[in-house]
Formats: structure tokens, sequence, C-alpha cells
């Protein structure tokens, strides 16, 4: 067998086995909050998938490093549940929004969904670097809390948005707070002193990963009664389209870290892509 073929090997095997290891955290981690992730809606493989995703996208970092990210994306499917799938109102919608900023302020939780949000931030205040990026941190936060109640106004509303205004909430997504959380917490010493300089990069990516994680939850949507970008009356083919746009512009600007942080910008770049070939789409 050639090396390089040897080298893929271990490397996969390697994050397979990071992935399993940060698997058992998250499902402890879930297990702390009772009632929040029903089994119905938080599968095994949605664990894995999870996990997996932070493995291939950091193979340099360990189980330990990897954990705020991992747990900030379950965090963010917890969210993403209550707002779309059990929220009866408006006023839910809005209490849980202030529930959770008043948490990322410093507030005690109240809810099982805060109470894992405060440990959360108190995990990330055991690195130096929080206390300069909690008011970024916080307000990528509010970003993506508006982003999901804009999404639950449209599809409250039966609102049609264009495709580029979906794209532009794509905040909605919430990549774009795992990442800060990732880079806070494990992120290289270059990356946490410039965290405000990834969110561009870190954005575009959100954008495509928005579209893609659409095209592939398109059945499970309509079933659902959830807002997909194939209901605003765009095709699939205008749909790829912006998303080989998008992955172009991601290429750039993380081309453009690549000189600043190799690391960082390999990140982005494998996470972009890993999520590409689990759906078989081109990035």
């Amino acid at each position: 067998m050639p090396a390089d073929e040897l080298d893929d090997a271990f490397a996969a095997g390697r994050a397979c086995a990071l992935a399993a290891e940060c698997g058992r955290d998250l499902r402890r981690c879930a297990q702390m909050y009772g009632g929040l992730f029903p089994p119905a809606a938080f599968d095994a493989d949605l664990y894995t998938s999870l996990t997996l995703a932070g493995a291939f996208s950091s193979p340099w970092t360990g189980a330990d490093g990897l954990k705020v990210g991992n747990r900030a994306a379950l965090w963010v499917l917890a969210v993403e549940r209550l707002v779309h799938h059990t929220a009866t109102g408006r006023d839910q919608v809005d209490a849980l929004v202030r529930d959770c900023l008043a948490v990322a302020d410093g507030a005690g939780p109240r809810t099982a969904v805060t109470r894992f949000l405060a440990d959360l931030r108190d995990e990330l205040d055991t690195v130096a670097a929080f206390g300069a990026a909690h008011r970024l941190w916080r307000d990528q936060l509010a970003r993506m809390l508006t982003a999901m109640v804009r999404a639950w106004v449209w599809r409250d509303s039966r609102a049609v948005p264009t495709l580029a205004g979906y794209v532009d909430n794509a905040d909605s997504h919430g990549s774009r707070f795992v990442d800060l959380s990732y880079w806070i917490y494990a992120g290289e010493e270059w990356a946490r002193g410039h965290l405000a300089e990834l969110l561009p990069a870190s954005g575009q990516v959100q954008r495509y990963l928005h579209l893609l994680g659409d095209l592939a939850s398109y059945r499970r949507d309509v079933s659902w009664g959830d807002l997909n970008v194939l209901m605003l009356g765009v095709s699939r083919a205008e749909v790829t389209g912006a998303m080989a746009e998008l992955a172009r512009e991601a290429a750039e600007l993380i081309g453009e870290l690549s000189r600043l942080s190799p690391r960082t910008a390999a990140y982005l770049r494998r996470r972009m892509h890993f999520h590409a070939g689990v759906h078989g789409a081109p990035a």
C-alpha cells in the first residue's frame, strides 16, 4: 500500500477514535439536562455526526479541546428545536431569547436550556481569552438568536423571503457561534488574539452550510413544516449555483487567513469540505 494511503488511513482512524471519545462526552452532557434532548429528536446518529464533524475539522485538537465546540453545536440544536418545534407563540420565542441573553450576561439559569448555556459560559470562562472575547461571543449569540426568530416569523407568517435574504439570515444555522466558541477555548494563540478578523470567513462558510443543510433536510423539513430554501420558489439548480459562489468566496477568505494562521484556515476548509462530503455536494 502506498505511503500516502497509509497516512490517510491513519489520519481517518485517529479522527474516528477522537470522535468516539467526544461522543461519550456529548451523551453524558445531554443526560445532565433532563428533557432537553428527547431521543426521538436526538438519536445516536446525531451525536455521531456532531462529533465526527468536530474531529475531522480539527484532528490536531484533543477531545478536551473539542468539547466546548461540540457542546455549543449540541446547544444550538436544542435551541433550534425549542424555537421551531416547542414554542407555541412569539411570546415564548421572545422569552427564550431574553433568558439566553441574560445568562450570557452572567445571570443565573432558570431552565434546562439556559442551564446548559450557563455551563457552556462557565467552561469558556476557565480560559483567559474569554475575558476579552466575552462581548464578541455574546454578540454572536444575539445574532444567532435574532436570526432564528426571523426564520420563525417567516414560517409563522408564511412569508417568502428572497434567496439573498434567506442566505443573509444564515446566522440561524449557528455554525459561526460554534466556531467562535471553539476558537476562544481551543484555538491557537493567533486566532484567540484576532477573533473578530475570523468572523467574515466563518460567516461565509456558514452561508454555504446553511444552504447545504437545507438541501439535505428538504424532505424532513416538508414533513415537519419547517422553512427550507427550496420552499422559496427557487430551483435546486439555483441553490447549488448560489452554493458554488459561496464556496468560491469562502475559499478566497480562507486563503487570506492561510498566510496568518494556517491551522485556523485548515479548520474552516476542513469543516466546509467535511459537510460537503457527508452530503455528496461540491465545495
